[in-house]
């Protein structure tokens, strides 16, 4: 993954907790840069990186994702006082997203009509990280170029808030499914299981953890022990796909 200077704070993307904002870098791209020092800090951005390369390797859309560092300097030219208290408690290393210029928000109502193959495989991903937010309030999903985009993995991943079992916790069926915006046209979720189980090989999974910096791990265990506990959790939830399978599976038989 890149890692490039944030050089330009340029505008928020909406209200809320996390404040978001496009931001331009020093290779002069622009990206949606995720602060560490705002709503859930690193594990947000934790949750955002692993569920986003996990994505990647499934061969799901997701932009690319880079580390943005932040200078002290950016807020103190920022006139806001929220938007300025936020970019001073976020300077060092930050998450990005490449920035889509003139995508949209995905709408069900509008379409286009989604590809089953596809819709089933975003169901599943969002299974096995746990993502509770693709709902049709709030989908998490762009239409650009007239394809299908994912962003805004920062609230899956949610048993790193817990401190309860992790091999227990990656044996959720994961009820949230039931209000996933995609079941509806999730047609083909047994094949998506079939294909998408074994993608994800151990050593993958390493590489993914390997790439959460250390700055980012503030549990008081080691960073590689901290590591070690999301491919744990991951390789465990490959191992009991059938469950949140079959709970998707009875979700979107009580849709139809």
């Amino acid at each position: 993954m890149r890692t490039l200077s944030a050089t330009r704070y340029v505008t928020p993307l909406r209200e809320g907790g996390s404040l978001p904002a496009i931001v331009e870098a020093e290779d002069d791209g622009l990206y949606v840069m995720k602060f560490r020092g705002a709503g859930q800090g690193e594990k947000a951005l934790i949750a955002e990186l692993v569920s986003g390369e996990v994505a990647r390797a499934l061969g799901l859309p997701v932009p690319e994702l880079v580390f943005l560092e932040l200078d002290a300097a950016i807020g103190r030219a920022e006139p806001h006082d929220e938007i300025r208290d936020l970019l001073n408690a976020s300077v060092g290393l930050n998450l990005g997203l490449d920035y889509l210029p003139g995508s949209v928000t995905f709408d069900p109502a509008v379409g286009p009509p989604l590809d089953a193959k596809q819709a089933s495989e975003v169901v599943w991903f969002d299974a096995l990280v746990t993502n509770v937010d693709r709902t049709a309030r709030n989908p998490n999903l762009l239409l650009w170029h007239r394809a299908l985009w994912l962003i805004d993995h920062g609230a899956s991943l949610y048993f790193h808030h817990a401190s309860g079992d992790v091999v227990a916790a990656s044996k959720s069926p994961f009820a949230p499914i039931r209000s996933h915006v995609l079941l509806p046209w999730a047609t083909e979720l047994e094949a998506a299981d079939a294909r998408l189980q074994t993608a994800l090989p151990r050593e993958r999974l390493e590489a993914i953890a390997a790439m959460i910096p250390a700055a980012w791990l503030k549990d008081g265990a080691a960073p590689d022990e901290q590591r070690a506990t999301y491919v744990r959790f991951l390789e465990r939830r490959l191992e009991a796909s059938s469950v949140f399978l079959e709970e998707a599976l009875r979700a979107r038989a009580q849709l139809v």
